[in-house]
């Protein structure tokens, strides 16, 4: 080009770890606004928004057609549930009218249009989740947690609640240990459920009721539909004409099933999973758009994918989007609405137009953008793990278009592992993975044995070896790296929240494969956890660990905190105050047990602000 003049800007060459970048902790800690539970009512568009900066209250949005935003839940209003901890389904909509659960005391609030939140449940231990309105008798139905009976543990159960005059509820469904997902048919006559019972999780074994309702609301005949001790089942929901469908991993993959003239009948078959573990209410992965079609989201080998379902036939029809993990889909009018993201997109709330295609941004978590020149982008790898078995992760080089490493030189690799620990890790910009890819790390983000995307005999791997297979995966990810030579053998660390603090733990004190680590939040004494734990998580380590107190020696020896001689390498530990889950004793025992051996290391004991996080 004529009177040009073209530069070229050569990156510095600088050790790996050394790099400068723009993605600083502060830029990192301080600009996320979550979002969550979307509902569609009318024509409006609401979602619960986690704000960090207003010490991690909750507050429902809503979002007009024309795209005007109000706060429903101004003021000190946190709109969170305890119920099981971890919550989820905090809040319902009908017709302009929003129920919502108050985390400071629990109570059901309703906040009618241009007016004040009214209370509608007593001041008690009571907790409630995931509502659905029942329009034919003009009432409430959801799941309660009672904390008032003095039992050793809360009783859960399905009431239901006038809204106008309140109360604590009436039982409609009792007898099982926990309960979700009251859905009722479009006639009302008819309710579905979830139920399931201790040593259980929802992603070991659930049961699908259906019950028929009378003209008072009581409960009549109730007959089970599908699940059982050793068959998950997740989402029930029912078509317009009436018809109960659900996701079931009967046959090792959570698949669409429905269930017609008394058979269950399976709508589509993939090695693929269209469910996901239920750690909070309300999660969905499809949604009816009419009669015989429904949008729906599945996971293949941790990427997702959007696809259109014909009932009728069980044909699958992609639909094409650039983002890899999508989750919360809901629909109505013509439109779906899901929360999304992708290796350069975080977290986001988008509208979805069923006819076009076309996507618009309703909310996004983080507004400031990065120059894709410092963005890590990760590709899926799959690596050999003990006992000959195939294990899963991402793996982020390092980038930063300011610099690059001498030629003979590898990076060091931050080996990340996410908690649950059924659960998987995700996609999504992580400013937590791009800070240290920057700066001349590489990560490797790891889907060890027990996670879910990958089936059930995957998920079930970490059964009884819970502390084993997932330390296994995450040192046989690194050594894999460093075979490769995309990290340097010498320079291993490695890193996990919660459960994830547990793994990392355990391959720190059991294992000599890692120079250094991080534990947000870990586990480091099981028995302690098991007498301790909330009710939903109470028998959790029953099948990951061994059945308490008959297994208390295998406690006793995959317990860090017992073996602290064995620690050899620096540590940092971060814990919450607040935390119902994992105590914060628990950090700082083991804190104390690694400062008296003389090893470098840290404790921040902090009250937490953002939502209880998993073990």
């Amino acid at each position: 080009m004529r009177g040009s003049v073209w530069y070229s800007i050569e990156p510095k060459i600088a050790p790996y770890g050394s790099w400068k970048s723009p993605i600083t902790s502060e830029l990192y800690a301080s600009s996320f606004v979550g979002a969550s539970e979307p509902i569609i009512d009318g024509q409006d568009v609401y979602w619960n928004e986690s704000r960090p900066k207003e010490a991690g209250r909750n507050v429902i949005v809503k979002r007009t057609p024309d795209g005007e935003r109000e706060e429903i839940t101004s003021g000190t209003f946190n709109a969170r549930t305890r119920v099981h901890e971890y919550g989820g389904a905090s809040y319902f909509v009908s017709n302009g009218v929003v129920y919502f659960s108050n985390f400071s005391d629990q109570r059901l609030y309703r906040k009618i249009p241009a007016s004040q939140p009214e209370t509608i449940t007593p001041a008690l231990d009571l907790r409630y989740a995931d509502a659905v309105i029942d329009d034919r008798r003009n009432r409430l139905i959801m799941v309660r947690e009672d904390h008032t009976t003095g039992a050793p543990q809360a009783v859960t159960t399905i009431v239901n609640l006038d809204p106008v005059r309140g109360g604590p509820g009436d039982v409609l469904v009792s007898g099982h240990d926990f309960y979700s997902n009251p859905r009722l048919n479009p006639d009302g006559s008819r309710l579905a459920w979830l139920a399931w019972n201790h040593p259980n999780m929802p992603w070991d074994g659930t049961e699908l009721w259906v019950g028929e309702l009378s003209r008072d609301g009581s409960m009549g005949r109730k007959q089970l539909v599908a699940g059982g001790v050793e068959e998950s089942i997740f989402q029930p929901e029912w078509s317009p004409e009436g018809t109960p469908y659900f996701v079931s991993d009967r046959t090792g993959w959570w698949n669409l099933y429905r269930w017609k003239q008394g058979r269950v009948e399976q709508v589509c078959k993939m090695e693929a999973e269209f469910g996901q573990p239920q750690w909070v209410f309300r999660e969905t992965t499809y949604a009816f758009v009419s009669p015989d079609r429904i949008i729906c989201i599945y996971l293949n080998k941790g990427i997702h994918h959007l696809a259109r379902l014909d009932t009728k036939t069980g044909k699958l029809e992609q639909i094409p989007m650039p983002y890899t993990d999508m989750t919360d889909i809901v629909a109505g009018h013509g439109v779906a609405i899901l929360l999304v993201g992708s290796p350069t997109t975080p977290l986001s709330l988008v509208k979805l137009d069923l006819r076009t295609l076309q996507t618009q941004v309703l909310h996004r978590a983080r507004k400031e953008t990065i120059d894709p020149g410092y963005v890590s982008e990760p590709r899926t790898i799959e690596f050999p793990t003990e006992n000959r078995v195939t294990a899963y992760a991402f793996y982020y080089p390092p980038k930063n278009q300011d610099y690059k490493a001498p030629h003979d030189e590898k990076p060091p690799l931050l080996v990340m592992s996410h908690g649950g620990p059924t659960s998987s890790t995700g996609t999504t910009l992580r400013y937590s993975i791009q800070y240290w890819t920057s700066r001349g790390w590489a990560v490797v983000d790891v889907d060890y044995g027990g996670s879910t995307g990958y089936g059930r005999k995957y998920r079930q791997r970490l059964n009884g070896n819970w502390g084993i297979v997932d330390v296994d995966d995450c040192v046989n990810a690194a050594r894999y790296l460093v075979r490769q030579g995309e990290a340097d053998g010498e320079r291993l660390a490695i890193t996990g929240g919660s459960a994830g603090g547990y793994t990392t733990l355990c391959a720190l004190t059991f294992r000599d494969t890692f120079k250094a680590g991080a534990s947000y939040f870990g586990i480091s004494d099981l028995e302690a956890l098991a007498k301790e734990t909330h009710k939903f998580e109470s028998h959790y380590e029953d099948r990951m660990v061994a059945p308490y107190p008959a297994g208390k020696q295998v406690y006793y020896e995959r317990s860090p905190i017992n073996f602290v001689d064995r620690v050899s390498c620096p540590i940092i530990l971060l814990q919450g105050l607040e935390d119902k889950v994992v105590p914060p004793n628990q950090s700082e025992k083991f804190y104390n047990a690694v400062k008296a051996k003389g090893i470098p290391t840290a404790c921040s004991l902090r009250r937490r602000t953002a939502r209880v996080q998993k073990v």
